[in-house]
């Protein structure tokens, strides 16, 4: 366990602090002004505003990679935007599960931003916990690299071969664990979390949660499901674990912003999983050449996967340009928390 450690700590001594200092301000500054001023009237928020929203985000991703390019070198920046774009394209999956949890337990748009607002944090936390422990595996046994090559084209050629059933969630396991473990409401409450009622088991007031955190739970784990694809493909690129964790993080907030718009017409994307089965089988044969001493140019990574992303939405929505937008289910208040 110490050297695990020890080669954690010693990757982030690496970097200066002022860079995490630098990063950890910009990240609070922008939930600050998310929630305190642009939302802080809740209201349903629309395809245009999400797509602003998205491009202020992006705007700021771009320029702290410009950051990281002029004062840590071109490879260090291109590192920065190719893992953006890795965690962007591999997330955009989960976005299409949030949106069919969101339905599924009835969440209004109206209080869809404050669960994904607070779930932001989880991400904070549980990304750099699972990049720490995956920089400090990769600097204390390089095979470990194999490993996650490997996994990564077991999982794109299983996501290219199968389709994956994410509507399913009535079977879900997790959802299932928690109806049968928690106390847990069939009505929302307003925005709230939890609610103390009368438990009909004892006749007692107990404190039970909502639908409303149901779904951060199962956003928050999602999330940490879906992590376990991306982060190992960003170690392809770079095991700088700065670039590793900035890059993930300025992903999600981006994409975490776009999610009204992506969620107003999942239907229009459905080719898309496609393009990401074959990033993920490229990525994967690319780390598991690193061990070997063959580098692919990041430069070619980068032009790769924005080629593949492009050719996928491209695709998706020239082959449905002749359908309705199908948004997830909106059924306000009432969803399917019965055990």
């Amino acid at each position: 366990m110490e050297p695990l450690f020890g080669a954690l700590m010693g990757d982030l001594l690496g970097t200066p602090v002022y860079f995490w200092v630098a990063f950890i301000a910009i990240v609070l500054i922008i939930l600050v002004f998310d929630l305190g001023i642009l939302h802080r009237d809740e209201h349903e928020i629309s395809a245009k505003e999400s797509l602003t929203l998205y491009g202020f985000y992006v705007l700021v991703a771009l320029a702290f990679g410009v950051w990281v390019w002029v004062s840590r070198g071109s490879q260090a920046g291109l590192e920065f935007y190719t893992g953006y774009l890795i965690e962007q394209s591999l997330a955009m999956d989960n976005m299409f599960v949030i949106a069919t949890i969101f339905g599924f337990l009835g969440i209004p748009r109206l209080y869809q931003h404050r669960v994904l607002f607070w779930g932001i944090l989880g991400v904070i936390l549980f990304r750099a916990v699972l990049i720490g422990v995956g920089a400090a595996l990769v600097h204390s046994f390089d095979w470990i690299l194999f490993i996650f090559g490997a996994f990564l084209v077991f999982t794109g050629i299983r996501m290219f071969v199968h389709e994956e059933d994410e509507g399913d969630m009535e079977n879900n396991p997790i959802l299932n664990f928690l109806r049968r473990h928690l106390p847990i409401t069939n009505q929302l409450h307003g925005r709230a979390f939890t609610v103390r009622q009368e438990d009909p088991k004892t006749g007692k007031m107990a404190l039970f949660l909502t639908p409303l955190a149901v779904a951060l739970i199962m956003v928050e784990i999602v999330d940490v499901i879906f992590a376990v694809d991306s982060v190992p493909a960003v170690f392809a690129v770079t095991q700088d674990t700065f670039i590793v964790y900035t890059s993930n993080i300025f992903a999600i907030l981006g994409l975490r912003a776009l999610y009204f718009a992506l969620a107003a017409a999942m239907n229009r994307f459905r080719y898309l999983q496609v393009s990401l089965a074959i990033i993920l089988v490229l990525i994967g044969i690319k780390i598991f050449l690193v061990p070997v001493g063959i580098h692919i140019d990041t430069l070619l990574s980068l032009g790769v996967t924005i080629g593949i992303l492009a050719a996928g939405v491209l695709y998706s929505l020239w082959k449905t340009r002749n359908e309705p937008d199908i948004s997830a289910r909106q059924d306000p208040g009432q969803g399917h928390l019965e055990p």
